[in-house]
């Protein structure tokens, strides 16, 4: 899926690869990843789009289309969504990243429910940070 991310999903074949029933897949796919396939995809979608936007000139409408999106609105709306900001504004405040390849990585990573994920977090990060200092 993040190979093919501008194709369409086809959850049933990705399920046969694994060998598993659609039903099965999707929901063993959501205890492990934490969102539906479907979505997931969505969001690998909107990293792309955020790269393209910040670094080329192309057309809002040329980026929705080249990361698999086949409504302007569609991808606008779940852009706003997983960003929090319009493709078109997001272009508007955020220029080209001129830093370390790992730093880009991390800087084009969307920040939607990074409170929740340190709540939920399996290696003590809350629990730390609320336990009173000795």
């Amino acid at each position: 899926m993040d190979r093919a991310y501008a194709e369409p999903l086809d959850v049933r074949a990705v399920a046969a690869v694994a060998h598993v029933s659609e039903g099965h897949f999707i929901r063993t796919f959501r205890a492990v990843f934490g969102e539906t396939p479907h979505r997931y995809l969505q969001r690998r979608r909107v990293e792309r789009s955020m790269f393209l936007l910040r670094e080329t000139d192309r057309s809002v409408t040329d980026i929705c289309l080249d990361v698999g999106f086949s409504s302007l609105g569609t991808f606008s709306r779940t852009f706003r969504e997983i960003v929090g900001e319009t493709p078109s504004d997001y272009r508007l405040g955020h220029g080209p990243i001129v830093t370390p390849h790992c730093v880009q990585l991390a800087a084009m990573r969307p920040m939607v429910g990074a409170s929740e994920r340190i709540e939920s977090s399996s290696f003590g990060e809350a629990a730390a940070a609320s336990a009173p200092v000795a």
